[in-house]
């Protein structure tokens, strides 16, 4: 879905073995910093979102991944030099097809949790709600 205005993202609910990937922000991101989530980020002018969620799972994690199924979309105001600015996200389901995760910033970090795990770490709600969409039925499919 394309809004004059609106940036476009794409997430990753990557689960492998009944387990969640969750990435920690660096202390240096602008938004939402040291928060655990899901591997997220903007699409490039003209990607589509399938392809922008693999693109965003490999430079945030080092993995590479097939998106299994779209599991929800959702959209948030953010707020940046005093601008605010709508997005429009795309949440998918991702199998890994690689093992090592590689994180782009020493202050990350990364962990796999179970869903009854993820209360564990600091994750805000929005994330919380993006995981919760890709297991409604997913832990069929693991």
């Amino acid at each position: 879905m394309d809004i004059p205005g609106t940036k476009r993202l794409a997430a990753a609910v990557v689960m492998r073995k009944g387990l969640v990937l969750l990435v920690r922000r660096s202390e240096t991101e602008r938004f939402l910093p040291r928060v655990w989530g899901v591997p997220c980020g903007k699409l490039e002018p003209g990607e589509s979102a399938e392809d922008g969620v693999l693109r965003e799972l490999k430079e945030e994690t080092g993995l590479l991944g097939e998106v299994v199924r779209k599991v929800g979309e959702s959209s948030f105001v953010s707020e940046y030099r005093g601008q605010e600015t709508k997005n429009w996200q795309e949440n998918f389901l991702v199998n890994p097809l690689s093992r090592q995760v590689t994180l782009p910033l020493p202050d990350q970090a990364h962990c796999w949790l179970r869903p009854d795990e993820l209360h564990t770490v600091d994750i805000d709600e929005y994330n919380l709600d993006i995981v919760r969409q890709a297991l409604t039925d997913s832990l069929t499919h693991f």
